[in-house]
C-alpha cells in the first residue's frame, strides 16, 4: 500500500518545521549511543531549497544535548535557522491564514514514528 504524501506548494520561499527524534533520527538513539538518520532524512533535509527555513524541534534538554546535537547535524552537513530544545512532547500545532488567492500557508505531516520522510514529495505549482 502506497502512502506517500504529495504536497502542492508555491514557487514562493517556504518554512518547514521539522521534529528531529523519531522524524529524521532514531528516537532516543542518543541516549544510547548516537544519533542515526532514518530511512530518507538526510537526503530529504539536503533537498530543502536554499531560500526556505528549517526549524527543527526537539524534546531534548537545552543542559545537556545541544553540542552533540549540533555537532552531529554539523558533522553530516545539515543547514538549518533554528534549532529549538525543550518542547513539549505533546502535540505541535501550526496556525496559519490562507491567502485570499487560495494558496493553503500551513501543512502537517505525522509519519510513524522511525519511518523517516521517504513517503513526503514535494511539486512545485506555479500556478500558486
Amino acid at each position: 500500500m502506497d502512502h506517500t504524501e504529495t504536497l502542492r506548494l508555491s514557487s514562493l520561499p517556504h518554512t518547514w518545521v521539522l521534529d528531529l527524534d523519531g522524524t529524521l533520527v532514531r528516537h532516543n538513539g542518543y541516549k544510547t549511543g548516537e544519533d542515526e538518520w532514518l530511512p530518507g532524512a538526510l537526503e530529504f533535509l539536503r533537498s530543502i531549497p536554499q531560500q526556505d527555513c528549517i526549524i527543527i524541534l526537539t524534546a531534548r534538554f537545552e543542559a545537556d544535548a545541544p553540542a552533540k546535537t549540533r555537532a552531529f547535524l554539523a558533522r553530516h552537513g545539515v543547514r538549518y535557522d533554528h534549532l529549538l530544545f525543550n518542547m513539549p512532547q505533546g502535540e505541535r500545532i501550526l496556525v496559519n491564514d490562507a491567502k485570499p488567492s487560495g494558496l493553503c500557508c500551513a501543512y502537517a505531516l505525522s509519519p510513524e514514528r522511525n519511518a523517516g520522510p521517504v513517503s513526503w514529495n514535494t511539486e512545485i505549482d506555479e500556478s500558486l
